[in-house]
């Protein structure tokens, strides 16, 4: 790359979009090129032209029917060697384009709020943020999963090079890290919306904020670095070639690059907003801003724009207005300022401005130091009767709106907030508000007559003219062990029995798709009557049981091991859920007559059908993990043994999300806890296969994946070698997902375990499908 010490210039400006440009990203196809995405909802991709100096639109595209916020590129596959384009917008959905066609090839559906940030990984795989407060994986055009954990806006997401990591940076001022779908860290530090993330290499990370600085982190959670400079919000950052320094853009009206930690270069663009960058393979840096212009910079003397071009920027900057308000150029009194003759100084770093007063006109200056003179960057005008129009977007509850008002419905009560947008329509708005504020539906006329009165009716103009509703003033300012049913072929690699042998000739897999539930069916009835009678002598007169109640759990237990031909009756269940509502230091008895017993028909009705599922509550609070080990070991076969029937399965995969967030609680449990909470995914994993549902495939290979950090029992291991085999049989969908998560680079190392040879055979063929 030619360059001249390190100083970048104005490469080129670009013309096209009509609105505000929100995103960019480098391409993949052309090479060289890029995409930018704008608020005139169209996403545009952009080539080198034949000159070398500037680049020439070749394809735009449409599909939101809103602002479109973010822009990613989905690497090659064999299906689409090009790649694919993502783009997010205030619609809600993400449109997937090919390079040449201007609709969208699908769209994604599912978030609740504007999309406002996009990040591709390995195997298809691509992260969103929105307003709604979620991230999402997909692959191809499925939600294989959804991350929740933040309470306001998700700004930024980023996948790590590390399969199965993710990052998410939000209004609530925190960054989480995500491990296959579960939160591992949260990183705290920043004192306003984050808004922006960028890979630095597999252990450390960047992120920028609306608090004006930079904070460089290990992946670990330490911060190492924060940086300052910036006045204002940043919106966006970006990494150089080789980590050789960072750039950033935000609402001082500047794009500025970092070397070595300290801020090397600061560049003023004539626009309020600088939204985004994304530097380019060649390091030339790419801006989008406010007034709808991409500009490019560069280093190298042989791309720099002509003499003419670079005079017409600074005549366009220096014809910009600064409103003092925004605190960019810091506190400003216009009688204490110097004359012209303070600009024969030299300046002491580049970047630094300098306000002059000149015939009654307050103008501000910055000097470069690779050109060694001060350059005008604009006039400062107070508050130069800038309006909501021509301010910027507001930011309230972690979102952006064009408008935030005030709104007091009587004298002697609170002030209430209205944020809204021009696209949105005002008497729902109105209604919304007063909804959400508990007022008088009487005042939704006056609401509505102030929103428009107060907006002039307007609405954003979607012709192809280019309009710049956001440069000029009042920006927000920062500061504010078992029996299992054995797989065909009589062979039960889940017990050894069968006359299981190893062979390393057979090829067969008899370990998956697994086709029935593994239940936990060993018990001595006569020792679990014993420690419920001991028990029992010192419980409580609030929950001690009779002899008639003892006399009835152990006819429940005769009944529902077999050693009897009698049904269990009403009473005996009645007195059952009395014993399992004990305290916890005595209950383990009680729950584990409920392992056997939910294992009969008539047992397993009752519990599922159950109203309002009561009793399935009873269980799950057992799995908290500050409980005692024996009630969660319990609980979890229980959970196992529910599904023994049809009505067993249907109520624990519908109850999917919340009993397996409860039951991963266990993960730093002993092994049998370990073994069960294995059973209870492969349990699922069978059903999973049957439905070929793959967001719950998403949440079960998440599971496989944490307890396998945490995990040394082989026969857990197994187990989940099984459910992963399962779940990823015959679905392509479900092998990329699981190599996205890095699920395969887990499995590896079980390749080589001697015994039991199960876990060596069955790891083969989980990671031949891989």
């Amino acid at each position: 790359m030619a360059s001249d010490g390190g100083a970048y210039r104005l490469r080129c400006s670009l013309l096209g979009h009509g609105q505000d440009v929100r995103g960019l990203t480098r391409s993949l196809f052309p090479p060289g090129g890029f995409v930018s995405v704008s608020r005139d909802r169209t996403a545009r991709l952009w080539a080198l032209d034949g000159l070398n100096r500037g680049f020439t639109e070749i394809h735009c595209m449409s599909g939101h029917s809103n602002f479109v916020s973010c822009v990613c590129i989905i690497p090659p596959s064999e299906l689409y060697p090009r790649g694919l384009i993502a783009t997010g917008g205030n619609d809600h959905n993400i449109c997937i384009f090919t390079i040449d066609n201007p609709a969208p090839l699908y769209i994604l559906k599912g978030h609740k709020n504007t999309v406002c940030s996009l990040s591709s990984g390995k195997f298809g795989t691509l992260l969103s943020g929105s307003w709604d407060t979620t991230a999402k994986v997909w692959l191809n055009d499925r939600c294989m999963m959804t991350l929740q954990g933040h309470t306001a806006a998700i700004w930024a997401v980023i996948i790590l090079p590390e399969q199965g990591l993710m990052l998410t940076g939000s209004a609530d001022k925190t960054i989480k890290l995500w491990k296959a779908g579960r939160c591992e860290r949260t990183f705290t530090g920043h004192e306003d919306c984050v808004r922006g993330l960028a890979i630095l290499s597999e252990m450390e990370f960047l992120s920028c904020a609306n608090d004006a600085t930079v904070r460089r982190w290990q992946i670990s959670g330490a911060c190492l670095n924060v940086y300052y400079g910036h006045t204002n919000y940043i919106y966006s950052i970006s990494v150089f070639p080789q980590c050789k320094g960072f750039v950033t853009t935000g609402e001082d009206r500047s794009l500025r690059i970092w070397k070595k930690g300290e801020c090397a270069q600061t560049i003023r663009l004539p626009a309020q907003s600088v939204w985004c960058c994304c530097v380019l393979d060649n390091g030339d840096i790419v801006v989008g801003a406010s007034d709808g212009i991409i500009r490019v910079f560069t280093e190298s003397l042989e791309r720099t724009a002509s003499a003419e071009e670079i005079q017409a920027f600074e005549y366009e900057l220096s014809q910009a207005s600064i409103d003092p308000k925004t605190g960019d150029l810091g506190d400003i009194n216009a009688d204490d300022l110097p004359g012209r003759e303070h600009l024969k100084d030299p300046g002491t770093r580049d970047g630094q401005t300098r306000l002059i007063e000149d015939n009654g006109k307050v103008e501000a200056y910055q000097w470069s130091v690779s050109e060694g003179r001060w350059i005008k960057i604009g006039d400062v005008v107070g508050s130069s009767g800038a309006t909501q129009q021509t301010s910027g977007k507001v930011l309230f509850e972690g979102k952006e709106y064009d408008y935030v008002f005030t709104i007091d419905v009587n004298e002697s009560g609170p002030s209430y907030k209205l944020p809204y947008n021009i696209t949105d329509d005002p008497w729902l708005t109105a209604y919304n508000f007063l909804q959400k504020n508990d007022l008088n539906p009487m005042f939704l006329d006056q609401v509505a007559k102030f929103i428009m009165d107060n907006t002039k009716g307007q609405a954003l103009s979607t012709s192809s003219e280019f309009s710049d509703p956001f440069t000029g003033a009042g920006r927000y300012v920062p500061g504010s062990a078992s029996n299992e049913v054995a797989p065909a072929g009589g062979v039960d690699p889940y017990t050894g029995m069968g006359a299981y042998q190893s062979s390393e000739a057979k090829v067969e897999n008899i370990y998956f798709p697994k086709k029935d539930a593994v239940t936990f069916d060993k018990a001595n009835p006569s020792q679990i009557l014993g420690k419920l009678k001991e028990l029992n002598s010192s419980a409580t007169e609030e929950h001690k049981l009779t002899e008639d109640d003892l006399i009835i759990l152990e006819k429940l237990l005769s009944a529902t091991c077999n050693t009897s031909a009698e049904t269990p009756t009403a009473q005996q269940l009645q007195t059952l859920w009395r014993a399992v509502n004990w305290p916890e230091d005595i209950v383990f008895p009680a729950l584990d007559i409920l392992r056997l017993s939910v294992r009969h028909p008539t047992v397993n009705e009752n519990f599922c059908n159950e109203k309002d599922h009561v009793h399935l509550a009873i269980l799950l609070k057992f799995l908290n993990p500050k409980g005692k080990q024996a009630n969660q070991l319990l609980a979890l076969r229980a959970l196992c043994n529910c599904f023994v029937s049809q009505a067993g399965q249907k109520l624990m995969m519908e109850h999917r999300g919340e009993i397996m967030t409860q039951a991963i609680e266990t993960k730093s449990g002993n092994k049998n806890i370990h073994i069960a909470l294995a059973t209870l995914t492969l349990n699922y994993a069978v059903c999973l296969h049957k439905d070929n549902n793959i967001e719950g495939k998403a949440q079960c290979l998440s599971v496989i994946s944490t307890v396998l950090e945490v995990v040394q029992d082989l026969e857990a291991v197994f187990r989940l070698l099984v459910a992963l085999g399962t779940l990823i049989s015959d679905d392509t969908n479900a092998v990329q997902l699981a190599k996205a998560l890095g699920v395969d680079s887990q499995v590896k190392k079980y390749a080589s375990v001697s015994e039991p040879a199960k876990v060596k055979e069955c790891c083969r063929f989980v990671l031949n499908l891989l």
